[in-house]
């Protein structure tokens, strides 16, 4: 069974920047399209960024420009930088293997003065 594991979330000002990171154990990684969810208090789950398999990738509207989706094969990874953060980016964020439909335990990101 695989597991996804979120990492680099946190508290940070508007403006700012994370890195957040999903490492997959137990799986053919690569041959996978993985993806970045959010899901804000009271809101449903939304997609952020897939990155598919040849490298190709997917933004939802209110993160292109601010946010890059990057994967490392070699070592099962996929990240989601964030930068010019703004409060409405304020969420758990989730990662997903789209093949697979398996879930991370969610990372907590709070952007706030």
């Amino acid at each position: 069974q695989e597991r996804l594991v979120e990492s680099g979330g946190g508290l940070v000002q508007p403006g700012g920047s994370l890195r957040l990171s999903c490492a997959a154990s137990g799986s053919i990684f690569s041959i996978y399209a993985m993806g970045w969810y959010r899901q804000a208090p009271g809101k449903q789950r939304e997609l952020v960024a897939v990155i598919y398999n040849g490298g190709s990738t997917k933004y939802a509207d209110s993160v292109k420009g601010r946010f890059t989706i990057s994967r490392d094969n070699a070592k099962k990874t996929v990240y989601l930088q964030m930068n010019s953060l703004k409060p409405e980016d304020t969420a758990v964020y989730f990662c997903h293997n789209e093949g697979r439909n398996n879930w991370g335990q969610g990372t907590q990101v709070t952007v706030s003065s």
